[in-house]
């Protein structure tokens, strides 16, 4: 695997970097552990205390070393937009409920949102010793291994026949309640394989070029974000659901290697 040297990195990137070296260190310390403290939250999901204490410890280190800049996180809400235009946007834990339970797949999400575009993205996976990263220009990359690990560019796959593609998702309860239960049904039954992969790891399979397809229709910004600038950045297409290019979430979010992106937003957008 080639090694992408530090100093070809934006120091944006770099700091985005050192948030989750900063969260891996508390969620993996937390992770199965038996007195780990859970809350349900008014929306009826859970939320651990590993998920406040990430969030509380990347925004003291964004405030100590960018105070300029604006923060938005799950769990503690969003500062004003600053005249600058730059906003860290953090889900301190994207599949919290994997998390509570012991199941390996979950992640900490970082963004940089400059001007309301998202520039910067990192996603860290721990548990499964895997971490995404890009950066506008910078393209796309994957670690696999823990620190030191040497790490790869990656690119969404060449499949351009929806009968070929795979097709990633969240838990289909997910679908009925947006009201696309029949469009999700009708993709399924037409790409070689559908599996409910669901939060960040499906965004990242496409930008690895595993899948060609992956769709959450009930998603918040923190969800898309750092996804968003990774899959484009390895060469794909990430929109909403009415081909909107956002990573807002008020109409879902779609990453595709881009061959197939019109004619699965045909079909998950009506």
């Amino acid at each position: 695997m080639r090694a992408v040297p530090a100093a070809s990195q934006s120091a944006d990137l770099r700091l985005a970097l050192r948030l989750a070296d900063l969260a891996d260190e508390i969620t993996m310390e937390r992770f199965r552990a038996i007195d780990l403290a859970v809350e349900t939250k008014p929306d009826m999901t859970p939320v651990s205390e590993a998920d406040t204490l990430v969030e509380r410890t990347l925004r003291s280190h964004l405030e100590a070393t960018l105070p300029a800049d604006a923060i938005l996180g799950e769990e503690y809400g969003a500062q004003e937009v600053p005249a600058n235009g730059r906003r860290w946007i953090i889900d301190p834990i994207d599949g919290t409920k994997s998390y509570v339970r012991g199941v390996p797949v979950w992640a900490t999400l970082v963004a940089l949102e400059a001007h309301g575009e998202p520039v910067v993205g990192v996603v860290s996976a721990p548990a499964l010793d895997r971490r995404w990263w890009a950066a506008r220009g910078e393209g796309a990359h994957l670690r696999e291994g823990g620190p030191g690990a040497a790490s790869r560019a990656v690119t969404v796959s060449a499949i351009a026949e929806l009968p070929a593609s795979q097709f990633c998702f969240g838990g289909p309860e997910d679908w009925r309640k947006a009201g696309r239960e029949d469009s999700f049904r009708e993709l399924c039954g037409r790409v070689w394989r559908s599996r409910g992969y669901g939060d960040f790891w499906q965004y990242m399979l496409v930008a690895e070029g595993a899948a060609e397809i992956a769709c959450d229709p009930l998603v918040s910004i923190w969800d898309l974000a750092a996804p968003l600038v990774i899959v484009a950045e390895a060469g794909g297409r990430f929109t909403d659901l009415t081909g909107v290019v956002t990573a807002a979430g008020h109409a879902g979010g779609l990453a595709t290697n881009g061959l197939l992106h019109d004619e699965a937003l045909a079909i998950l957008g009506r």
